[in-house]
């Protein structure tokens, strides 16, 4: 009897310590949890070698901001060089300030049709993009695109805009027209959703793909810009009486073709960067990939421009063959992690001979004043590029075997972006011309943009 009383009351006894020390054991290992010190070591190095290649990565795609303004300073006339400067200081500010508050949420928040705003709350956001990298960082790399595709359509509408009413309009790109088409495509949106019962999976078996901007960023800029130039009207003494354009040459190629290095300079931020990642041998074998591709593009272009220009005008052209330069850069901008040396270099050489007969087309059938080629550049061979994975890309392009599914999706999305900026910018283009007028009175115009606009010349002669 006392035996079992005291096998009972050993029993209790264990069951009581048991239930107090079940507490504190599972608090101890919430506290402190079996974690591998190494591993956070390694995973921590990680994501701060990422997350410097990201923001290197920024640093360059700013740095174009600087390439583009010379590059437009330089086709276009002395008299309106401080206007095109001011613009692209404007709309990088402008532009950085407005996808801060709204842009970013709106391209990459939650939503359908369009991302949730954010309202400047970045904690939200963080909440919403889980890659490994530091929110703000991420900010400031898209940042960077979205002044990228607003800077674009300054080009195609220089020398006869109002400053005010350039303002304006960089307002809507940065805040709904590249921010909504951007959600469609990096936000996760409709064009790029890849899940098996999504629309573009059930209509092309495939979703788009846009590594690094032809479509998302260039393609809206360039159609933007060409609808913008359109219902802007020509530059005074661009069509003579007969209808036949008239050369209006720009003032400084030097300082152009130094806008066009420091373009391609960039751009081994804009298309690399891109992969967001540099710390695995993975990453580091597609960052040098793109690296290859970008540039060899960038080459081919470059080339086939030059000689096309060489063998249609008799003279190889300076102006034609940098623009063909960044033909190959904007088309092999989609594709570039996906297809071959071979094919990126194919993607280059086409889109600089097209490049050219575009820029006529618009110049001599439209009647569309372009005075830097913006809108064949970066709208025409933002889509080209785009429609061209379809066909190049290693895994699932025609020309590997892949059928027609990839194309068809590629064709669908850049041309889905294309109309809706183009809709876009007639819409808001048409209204501000009917309500305050894009364009300066026509004396401004012949007498320069620089002094009745901003009260000071970018040259003193």
């Amino acid at each position: 009897m006392k035996s079992d009383t005291t096998g009972k009351l050993r029993s209790l006894v264990g069951l009581a310590c048991a239930m107090f020390l079940m507490p504190a054991t599972a608090l101890a290992e919430e506290v402190v949890p079996s974690t591998d010190p190494v591993a956070d070591s390694l995973a921590e190095l990680a994501t701060g070698v990422n997350t410097v290649w990201m923001l290197l990565a920024a640093m360059l795609v700013f740095f174009m901001q600087p390439g583009f303004a010379l590059v437009e300073a330089g086709f276009t006339r002395s008299k309106n060089t401080a206007n095109i400067l001011m613009k692209n200081l404007v709309d990088f500010m402008f532009g950085s300030l407005l996808f801060w508050v709204i842009g970013f949420g709106l391209m990459f928040g939650v939503g359908g049709f369009v991302g949730a705003p954010h309202f400047i709350d970045l904690d939200a956001m963080a909440q919403v993009i889980d890659n490994g990298l530091p929110i703000e960082g991420f900010l400031i790399f898209q940042t960077v695109f979205c002044a990228t595709s607003a800077t674009i359509v300054s080009g195609a509408m220089a020398e006869r805009t109002k400053f005010s009413m350039y303002l304006v309009y960089t307002v809507f790109i940065s805040v709904l027209i590249y921010p909504i088409s951007g959600h469609w495509t990096w936000g996760g949106g409709w064009l790029m959703d890849g899940s098996e019962d999504s629309f573009m999976m059930r209509l092309f078996g495939y979703a788009s793909h846009d590594f690094a901007g032809s479509m998302v960023v260039h393609s809206v800029g360039g159609w933007i810009a060409l609808v913008g130039a359109a219902i802007l009207g020509p530059r005074m003494g661009k069509f003579g009486k007969d209808g036949k354009a008239r050369a209006i040459p720009g003032h400084n190629l030097t300082i152009a073709a130094l806008g066009v290095f420091i373009l391609w300079f960039g751009w081994f931020g804009f298309n690399p960067g891109s992969q967001l990642a540099a710390a695995s041998s993975d990453d580091q074998t597609a960052i040098s990939h793109v690296f290859l591709t970008t540039n060899l593009a960038a080459c081919a272009g470059g080339v086939l421009a030059l000689v096309v220009s060489w063998l249609k005008f008799g003279k190889p052209s300076l102006s034609l063959t940098l623009n063909g330069i960044l033909a190959g850069l904007v088309g092999i901008t989609a594709g570039c992690d996906v297809v071959s040396p071979l094919g990126s270099a194919i993607i280059g050489a086409v889109c600089g001979i097209v490049m050219i007969y575009s820029v006529e087309f618009i110049e001599h059938k439209l009647k569309i004043d372009d005075p830097v080629g913006a809108s064949s550049v970066h709208g025409v061979c933002g889509t080209l590029g785009t429609i061209l994975v379809g066909l190049f890309a290693v895994d699932g392009g025609t020309f590997y075997g892949g059928g027609f599914g990839f194309l068809g999706a590629q064709t669908f999305a850049a041309l889905v972006v294309a109309a809706w900026a183009v809709v876009m910018g007639f819409i808001i283009f048409k209204c501000l011309d009917k309500l305050h007028g894009l364009r300066v009175p026509s004396r401004i115009e012949e007498e320069g943009l620089d002094i009745y606009e901003h009260g000071e010349s970018a040259y003193n002669h």
